[in-house]
């Protein structure tokens, strides 16, 4: 497969208001970089519902992604509506994701069965919700990288066997 478009988008009422730094969408973005990705989009909203949905909506869409990553909002707090967001736009839900990263996540800490993470696809792009937390969000990224790839080409058209996972 060829390079992989893809965004990132960070959900953060704090560093969207300037408050903390991002470091989530910089962290992915790095540990993305050592693979075959091509960042295409790097963007930063509050833990506003509509206006997530609306940006996940309008990249994937445009299709100019392959997969676009959300970090951030996927908690408890009253505010974290990511899950809600990326819902309402997906065509089809992918549990496995979110499920795996939530089994993953239990080796490192209790708290990753709070996660309400989610994943799916609108259109032809896999839409991933990671944690805010930039460790856990690599961490969650790296259990489920070995199967991206597959994904993406599948939602893409490949119609080819599926081969065993390296």
């Amino acid at each position: 497969m060829a390079e992989i478009r893809t965004a990132i988008l960070t959900v953060s009422d704090r560093a969207s208001r300037g408050e903390r730094e991002d470091r989530s969408g910089p962290g992915i973005a790095s540990w993305l970089a050592t693979r075959s990705v091509n960042l295409v989009s790097l963007s930063l909203l509050p833990d506003e519902e509509e206006a997530v949905a609306a940006q996940l909506e309008s990249w994937a869409d445009s299709n100019n992604y392959d997969l676009i990553l959300t970090t951030g909002g996927t908690g408890v707090s009253l505010r974290d509506r990511t899950p809600e967001a990326t819902s309402r736009i997906l065509d089809r839900a992918i549990p496995g994701l979110a499920e795996a990263m939530r089994a993953g996540s239990l080796k490192h800490t209790p708290y990753g069965m709070l996660s309400r993470a989610v994943a799916g696809i609108r259109k032809q792009t896999l839409i991933l919700n990671l944690p805010g937390s930039p460790k856990a969000a690599i961490q969650c990224l790296e259990i489920v990288w070995p199967a991206l790839a597959h994904a993406i080409a599948k939602i893409q058209g490949d119609m080819s066997e599926c081969a065993p996972a390296k």
